[in-house]
C-alpha cells in the first residue's frame, strides 16, 4: 500500500468510492483551498507510509495489479479547515438588552470576517449550563443544532 498526495487525476476514483459509500451528502471539492490535507491510499506495492509517487498516473506505472477505473485507489483522507467559535461577554457589564446588542455586533463582525477569510462554516460547542437558553438565541441568528451527525474530535500531538 502507498499513501501519497491527492492529484486531480484521482477525482474520478474518489467520485466512485463516494458513490459506493452511499452517504447522503455531495462529494466535497478537493480543489477548495480549505482542504489543507489531501491524502490518497493506493494498493501500489511498496513500503508503507508516504511515497514519492505524485500522481495516479505515476503510481500506475509501478502497480503490479492496477484496478480498472480507480487507479488502485482504496481511499482518501481530506481535512478541511473550519472554525470553532468562542464568545466572551462580561456578564457583569451592561443590561441583558445591551449584552444582546453587543453579541449581535460581534456576531455580524465575526461572520463577515470569517467569510472574507474564505471559511465556509463555524461551529460552537455550548457548555451544558447555558446550552438550552443560549442555543435558542443562536438559532435566532441563523445557527442550527445538528444532531443528525455524531461529532467526534481528536487531540493532535507529535509522535
Amino acid at each position: 500500500m502507498l499513501i501519497r498526495e491527492y492529484t486531480e487525476s484521482d477525482l474520478e476514483a474518489l467520485r466512485s468510492i463516494h458513490a459506493a459509500q452511499g452517504f447522503d451528502y455531495m462529494l466535497p471539492d478537493p480543489r477548495n483551498p480549505l482542504f489543507v490535507t489531501k491524502l490518497v491510499l493506493s494498493d501500489v506495492n511498496g513500503a508503507p507510509g508516504f511515497s514519492p509517487a505524485s500522481s495516479c498516473a505515476e503510481a500506475t506505472q509501478i502497480e503490479s495489479t492496477p484496478r480498472a477505473g480507480n487507479c488502485g485507489i482504496l481511499g482518501a483522507a481530506l481535512l478541511r479547515l473550519t472554525a470553532e467559535a468562542y464568545l466572551f461577554l462580561d456578564p457583569r457589564a451592561g443590561t441583558p438588552r445591551e449584552r444582546w446588542q453587543w453579541l449581535l455586533a460581534l456576531h455580524e463582525a465575526a461572520r463577515r470576517d470569517a467569510w472574507q477569510r474564505g471559511l465556509e462554516d463555524v461551529h460552537a460547542w455550548l457548555p451544558p449550563p447555558i446550552a438550552k437558553q443560549f442555543g435558542r438565541r443562536l438559532e435566532r441568528l441563523g445557527w442550527r443544532r445538528d444532531d443528525s451527525w455524531t461529532p467526534y474530535s481528536v487531540r493532535l500531538e507529535a509522535k
